[in-house]
């Protein structure tokens, strides 16, 4: 007996090669229909035997292409057509948009063993993909993923390449980016002394020149252009710092991969666990933060004062045509302004970028939106993003409850992400960056733009930081649209909250920077209790007043002269050398208060290293770590520092660790560890507090400051072993990039919560 269903499936099942897979299912099954994108799903008839149809329906899922994610929508009934065969048809508008877009993919296997074949006919060639591999969401232009509405649509397929794409037995069918050296994109290298060449392997040929000779080469991949010098060249890697203004920050390092022993190179510079390999090689090729050797032949510029670096592998066949060429480490870092987000095209790298890189390889597929490599990096025993982007992004998140109206979240000022949510469905953007310059703001709008195009949302709500001085507040309040605002330390407590899959009260520590307050100060050293649109205040650290504001954050001296100010001790290590700042102060102009945590650390860099200035944030805070080492084999280590409760308020005293701070008898490497041991002691002080007032044993982290992984892996083990459960973020970061997340969950609540 014939027998017809109609299955629907939504979830990752675009630019993932899952038509292909559907038909040669169906083929081997002897089963006829037809398979259909229709927008942002995938539609199937499919008709035949019972039994067929019963193992067609099981394999269907359960032998998936490995990147594909399908949730199956409907499976019902329907009357059989008169069929022959199966086959795909075009693409089709659907009713309903249930859009999910595909990530950019890494160069497969099979597709990496052709680039070193002779013998194939893309040997070597820059842009070999297949269904399983290559860009995806940085060239589409919309929804259904077809040629025609990507990027590749002014490449003309030629014979080869068109056979392949219409055979069912290949593994380029229907593979929407296919492309060879004969119809699809190419390369072009341009410097001052050799002027513009074209073809690809003239310009790969003059790039590796360039970068071995100690140049700087800005190179186009799939989410933007990369800066590229010899990771072992210290002349190289200081000239691209001096020349980017990216004085101190650590810079990325991309290793050959050689297919048969992918680390073999690697390994020469850096230490990496069995964990470390398996997450280097996920889809996604993130960066992934490990620790270097101390012998290695890597800069010590790259990552200075520092125990780790970021260490990624080839993601595109062009970068492993470059690092293969080369045998070296590259270094490889986003080609913008610092801070900024990633310039992608031809136009804007040659204007903005002409006084740092001394040669340019370019290539004709354009990218349609910008994203950055994701970092991560393993604290407590798995990796945890520090930034999302190229792989990762968009990140789609189900919601708990149900939106009423389509919201924007717009983030915080640093490490700017957007979030768009609608019905039970929230998309987190790739990272854009710090909103302090035109070009950020006109990112940030673009990508506001892109994504509500590409998903088919219009935005009914928004939702910022309650921070007036923000700029994407204030880009908010000029909108002609409802706007609901957010504490800051409440967006973060809410992010945190959603990744334990809590249904009750929880207690949250939510330290970083700074962040504006309920009482309009600068928070970030807080404990909240609660639950997302219900966060009360229960701990936090003594207030101090921050000279000069802003200026904290950059001139660590400011955040030591505060503490040492407000206890009536002198700080003599001021940099200027006059009363000014001082009586400013004592008139508290331009000294807002705070109860940071990171000011904290701060200051601790600075009395102990002299650290008077950073040209990145978290710098002080990043080398203090590296100072401290593993305080588990010092746990007797510490300072205990009083608590004083003020209403339902406990409040933390760090005098006495400022005291200890102050003596230079003592090592700075001594210092650093008793600094990092007496915050995780407080941690555990204010939890047993919070636990026995408030009957709450669940702890989660929220804010940058946890990205330490001296004191959180520290601070787990002292909870865990006083009976606590803690949770840590393992999909969203913990610092601002997690903000437009949190700010969606704050609004759900909140709207659920008045519904």
């Amino acid at each position: 007996m014939l027998v017809a269903r109609k299955i629907i499936l939504t979830g990752r099942v675009q630019g993932v090669g899952f038509r292909p897979f559907v038909y040669r299912l169906a083929k081997t099954l002897d089963l006829q229909g037809w398979v259909r994108n229709c927008t942002g799903q995938v539609e199937i008839h499919v008709q035949g035997k019972a039994e067929s149809i019963q193992l067609f329906g099981q394999q269907l899922l359960s032998n998936k292409p490995p990147i594909a994610q399908p949730v199956l929508h409907s499976d019902q009934p329907v009357s059989p057509e008169s069929l022959v065969e199966f086959k795909i048809l075009q693409s089709a508008p659907s009713i309903q948009s249930q859009i999910h877009l595909p990530n950019d993919l890494f160069l497969c296997d099979d597709c990496l063993c052709e680039l070193n074949d002779p013998a194939n006919r893309r040997y070597r060639y820059p842009f070999i993909n297949c269904t399983q591999c290559g860009p995806r969401f940085t060239l589409i232009k919309k929804l259904p993923y077809d040629r025609k509405d990507t990027t590749m649509a002014s490449f003309k397929l030629c014979a080869e390449c068109s056979a392949e794409y219409e055979n069912p037995a290949d593994r380029r069918f229907h593979a929407e980016p296919v492309a060879c050296e004969q119809c699809g994109p190419s390369l072009s290298f341009y410097s001052e002394s050799s002027g513009l060449e074209a073809g690809n392997e003239i310009s790969v040929a003059f790039a590796v020149e360039a970068l071995c000779a100690g140049n700087i080469v800005a190179v186009k991949g799939v989410g933007g252009y990369h800066l590229m010098c010899d990771a072992t060249n210290d002349a190289a890697v200081n000239r691209l710092r001096q020349r980017k203004s990216r004085l101190h920050k650590p810079l990325a390092v991309m290793c050959p991969a050689p297919m048969e022993h992918p680390f073999l190179i690697a390994e020469r510079y850096v230490h990496l666990t069995a964990d470390d390999k398996d997450f280097l090689l996920q889809p996604s090729r993130s960066i992934l933060l490990v620790n270097k050797k101390p012998a290695s032949e890597l800069s010590v510029s790259i990552s200075e004062n520092l125990n780790e670096v970021g260490l990624m592998l080839p993601y595109s066949p062009l970068h492993h045509l470059i690092l293969n060429d080369m045998n070296r480490p590259l270094v490889v870092t986003s080609a913008n302004i610092s801070g900024e987000p990633v310039l992608i095209n031809e136009q804007e790298v040659m204007s903005r970028l002409t006084h740092i890189a001394d040669a340019y390889l370019h290539h004709n597929r354009d990218i349609v939106r910008p994203a950055d490599d994701s970092v991560y990096r393993r604290i407590a025993g798995k990796a945890r993003p520090v930034r999302i982007g190229r792989g990762i992004t968009p990140l789609e998140m189900i919601l708990p409850v149900q939106l009423n109206k389509p919201v924007l979240a717009v983030g915080a000022q640093m490490k700017n992400t957007i979030a768009l949510a609608w019905d039970n469905r929230v998309v987190i953007s790739p990272h854009i960056g710090e909103m302090h310059s035109m070009w950020s703001l006109q990112v940030f709008e673009q990508t506001i733009e892109d994504m509500q195009l590409l998903y088919g949302v219009n935005v009914e709500q928004l939702v910022c930081d309650r921070h007036p001085a923000y700029t994407t507040h204030q880009w908010a309040k000029q909108q002609s649209l409802p706007l609901h605002s957010v504490l800051h330390h409440h967006a973060h407590a809410s992010a945190a909250y959603y990744e334990t899959a809590c249904e009750s009260d929880l207690i949250v520590f939510s330290w970083d920077g700074t962040g504006y307050g309920e009482d309009a100060t600068l928070w970030g050293g807080e404990v909240l209790v609660g639950r997302p649109a219900n966060w009360r205040r229960v701990a936090t650290m003594r207030p101090f007043y921050l000279p000069g504001g802003d200026k904290a954050g950059r001139e660590p001296w400011r955040s030591a002269a505060a503490l040492c100010w407000e206890v009536g001790v002198d700080y003599l290590n001021l940099p200027l050398q006059d009363d000014v700042l001082k009586q400013a102060w004592n008139k508290k102009i331009n000294a807002p208060q705070s109860s940071s945590v990171g000011r904290l650390f701060d200051a601790a860099a600075a009395i102990c290293n002299q650290l008077y200035t950073v040209s990145y944030e978290g710098q002080a805070a990043m080398q203090l770590e590296a100072q401290a080492g593993d305080l588990h084999q010092r746990s007797d280590e510490y300072l205990e520092l009083p608590v004083e409760q003020q209403g339902d308020l406990y409040i933390t005293d760090w005098e006495p660790l400022l005291h200890f701070l102050l003596d230079e008898v003592k090592p700075a490497e001594q210092r650093a560890r008793i600094f990092h041991g007496t915050l995780a002691r407080v941690l555990l002080k204010q939890a047993i507090l919070i636990r026995d007032a408030y009957s709450l044993n669940t702890v989660c982290f929220s804010g940058g400051v946890f990205q330490n992984k001296v004191l959180t892996e520290y601070a787990i083990s002292l909870l865990e072993e006083n009976g606590f459960t803690v949770s840590l973020a393992e999909s969203i970061p913990l610092n601002d990039a997690a903000i437009s997340f949190g700010q969606i969950i704050e609004y759900a609540y909140h709207q659920s919560a008045i519904c």
